[in-house]
């Protein structure tokens, strides 16, 4: 696990999207294209923004991007809490993607069903692989939880399927969502985490006894070398091992 700290959202934003570019052009020089796994929420939003206008836009060849989904919630894409309408406001539509290499998680159908879908599709992709995406964005909540994975649900335990469609009680909703197994196997996995109601989770997770049923992103961002956090000063500021 590797911990990168910056003053505010903005910074921390400018150079993940930097560090995201670099490892594009590094990728594409070995394979022949680059799967990359969007985040919902708020805090990757500005992140988006600036890999959509110039000069970062003109930096990836976005022909051989395809993109993923990290998890969904069960609402029609023209809800606004739509995690793949938020992806087309802020990125896909500004910039040269190809449609066909957008996989979306298809809320029109039975939640089962839709994640029968999209594991089907991620095993037609990564099979016989000994990876599976090259870079997975993840943001962690207040609570300790990634993707859909809440505290105390039995989805942050599942280590066969790749999709699940798990019922938060907290929100009365059907989640759509990736778990461990296929997340784990990923190139590169970095956590975005800003704002001061992060910070005892973010000191939790990272520094805590290891208890994935209470700090999910526990499951995903411990013993694993190629987890980055990018973090600002408010999220960071209960950690022990830092340089004050």
């Amino acid at each position: 696990m590797q911990l990168h700290q910056f003053e505010n959202l903005d910074t921390l934003s400018q150079s993940l999207a930097d560090w995201l570019i670099g490892d594009i052009k590094e990728t594409l020089k070995k394979k022949t294209h680059y799967s990359f796994v969007l985040s919902g929420g708020n805090t990757p939003k500005a992140l988006y923004q600036l890999l959509a206008t110039h000069p970062r836009k003109d930096q990836i060849n976005w022909s051989k991007i395809h993109f993923y989904i990290g998890d969904e919630r069960y609402v029609p894409f023209e809800d606004d809490r739509h995690n793949g309408k938020m992806a087309y406001d802020t990125l896909l539509n500004h910039i040269p993607v190809k449609e066909e290499n957008i996989y979306l998680m298809d809320t029109s159908l039975p939640q089962d069903k839709a994640a029968a879908q999209y594991e089907e599709l991620l095993h037609q992709k990564f099979d016989g692989q000994e990876s599976t995406f090259d870079f997975v964005l993840l943001g962690m909540g207040g609570d300790g939880h990634t993707l859909s994975l809440f505290p105390g649900t039995e989805v942050v335990q599942e280590m066969d399927r790749w999709v699940a469609a798990p019922f938060v009680e907290a929100q009365k909703m059907y989640r759509i969502t990736l778990t461990r197994p296929v997340v784990h196997k990923a190139e590169k996995i970095v956590f975005m985490a800003t704002g001061d109601g992060k910070a005892n989770a973010l000191k939790e997770v990272l520094e805590g006894e290891y208890n994935p049923s209470h700090y999910p992103s526990q499951t995903i961002s411990r013993n694993n070398e190629e987890v980055h956090w990018f973090v600002d000063t408010a999220a960071a500021s209960k950690l022990s091992n830092l340089e004050k």
